[in-house]
């Protein structure tokens, strides 16, 4: 019975979405390229347009790409910081892709929920 019901299953399935694998590559691309700090720079690495890689993120992802780069960029601040001495807020900001530091203090708050340099105090 457990094998007709599976051969059902199996035989109804839709076929693999290409877009699927194009997507998590593309997240994985983000995660371990630091130079990625840009929504432009992926564009750039994938070929897609602009609003091509939006489209799919919306749909597969559920978030933007700019969302996914931002979050993993907030990671690699939060790596810093715990390395000990407190970075160089400026230099961190710009190697992050913000436009300045409190554009990042900004951000960082606003998905951490306090300032980085708290963040910091709260760690030692």
């Amino acid at each position: 019975m457990i094998n007709l019901v599976e051969s059902f299953i199996f035989e109804r399935l839709p076929e693999p979405d290409p877009n699927v694998g194009l997507v998590n590559d593309i997240v994985s691309a983000i995660r371990e390229d630091r130079t990625l700090i840009k929504v432009e720079d992926a564009v750039r690495q994938t070929g897609l347009h602009k609003r091509t890689l939006q489209r799919l993120f919306d749909r597969y992802v559920g978030v933007s790409p700019k969302w996914v780069i931002r979050r993993y960029r907030l990671h690699d601040a939060a790596e810093r910081m715990e390395q000990g001495d407190p970075p160089d807020w400026l230099e961190l900001s710009s190697e992050l892709g913000y436009y300045d530091q409190s554009h990042f203090i900004r951000v960082f708050k606003s998905i951490v929920g306090t300032s980085p340099q708290n963040n910091i105090r709260n760690h030692e």
